[in-house]
């Protein structure tokens, strides 16, 4: 069986060990090692990258018989000596990010007696699941607690216990597994069953961020950031606040409050567009009708108005129907361009039909009835836009 450096050693970066087997895997090699550095994925926390025998380390994966498992991108001669490094950076972030779940989940229940029930190590930040929903005031006391441990700068432990011994011990969560159980302590705050890799000590973790919160199967999920991660969220949001400042020039405190006026703003002053482009539309309509292609009592109006938006077209297609005999089929210019088509009363053309033809021929999507329809997402040259919308309402 591998000898688990990491277990005893998680700051151990390189090693030498011999290759106990090899066999192809895929396109890649699964190899074992008499020895190995490399975490592999397991209790919420992703596996080690870095290279083997100048191989590069694409998983590390911990079989149920016990057995660990190294997939790498090319072959590596059983008994040969090899040398493995691990990428420092990312197993560093991985203990920090699962040293610093262990104290907020402490936290967590020390101050709010919630029980984390999963643990969740991902790419940019890591979850975890309390087993109840927990107020704003409540995760903040949390946060505050786990921090002043982490600024208490404590010593992180590991040892060894059996299964027994450990009936005796004040585990935060009890363990199911039985034989030799891997310890690690934050001293005089939490000790749980682990066999991930964690600092040495509190301070290492640098800081604890919960950046969000949301209910999850009738409890909550927590989201946090620790250490570099923490450092590189709020190097995001200080960029992203100082873009802000200059463009609406407020703090960041007053942020909310500018949005919401220039969302009312805005509000208003899409109601005073759709005002005046319905008062538009009417004059716009009749000057179409005037130009339109007039076949017995059918007048056909196909145009791309330039300006105009959804409601603004609706508008201008309602008031060409209105006129007796009216048809029209109105577009934006913009692309992909949106699309309306309307009929008068008693005009023997079905809108929704005619949408469907110019659909299939230029893309998009849509709907309505065979007096009104609308679409959208259509491409395409818009003299043919309007050449076949024509076609289609003069059918």
């Amino acid at each position: 069986m591998t000898d688990r450096l990491y277990y005893t050693d998680a700051y151990r970066r390189e090693f030498d060990a011999t290759v106990t087997a090899c066999a192809p895997d895929g396109d890649r090699f699964a190899v074992t090692l008499s020895s190995t550095a490399f975490y592999p994925t397991s209790g919420g926390q992703p596996h080690d990258l870095g290279t083997l025998g100048g191989r590069a380390i694409v998983d590390v994966v911990d079989h149920d018989d016990g057995e660990l498992v190294h997939l790498v991108n090319g072959a590596l001669d059983p008994g040969a000596f090899v040398h493995g490094a691990v990428d420092w950076g990312r197993r560093f972030d991985h203990m920090q990010q699962h040293t610093g779940q262990h104290v907020l989940s402490a936290a967590f229940e020390a101050i709010c007696q919630a029980r984390t029930d999963s643990f969740h190590l991902g790419t940019s930040s890591a979850t975890i699941d309390l087993h109840r929903l927990v107020s704003p005031a409540e995760i903040t006391a949390a946060e505050a607690d786990a921090n002043r441990v982490v600024w208490d700068d404590r010593e992180v432990r590991v040892r060894f216990v059996t299964s027994e011994e450990a009936v005796s011990l004040p585990l935060r969560k009890e363990s199911v597994r039985t034989g030799t159980l891997r310890l690690v302590e934050v001293d005089g705050y939490d000790l749980s069953a682990c066999g991930g890799t964690h600092v040495a000590r509190a301070g290492a973790i640098g800081i604890i961020s919960v950046t969000g919160w949301e209910k999850f199967k009738g409890g909550t999920r927590v989201e946090f950031r620790c250490g570099g991660r923490a450092l590189h969220q709020l190097r995001e949001w200080r960029d992203a606040f100082g873009a802000a400042n200059r463009v609406l020039s407020v703090g960041a405190v007053e942020l909310a409050p500018a949005i919401e006026r220039l969302q009312s703003d805005n509000k208003s002053l899409g109601r005073t567009v759709r005002t005046l482009q319905e008062q538009l539309a009417v004059h716009v309509a009749a000057d179409l009708v005037a130009r339109g292609h007039r076949e017995g009592d059918r007048i056909v109006v196909a145009e791309a108005l330039d300006g105009w938006d959804a409601a603004g077209l609706k508008a201008v297609a309602a008031a060409v129907a209105s006129t007796p005999g009216g048809c029209a089929a109105v577009f934006s210019t913009s692309q992909p361009a949106l699309v309306v088509v309307a009929r008068a009363s008693g005009v023997a053309v079905d809108a929704s039909a005619a949408l469907k033809v110019l659909v299939a021929q230029f893309g998009g999507k849509g709907g309505g009835k065979p007096d009104m329809a609308q679409g959208g997402g259509l491409t395409g040259d818009i003299a043919a836009l309007v050449a076949a919308a024509r076609t289609a309402l003069l059918a």
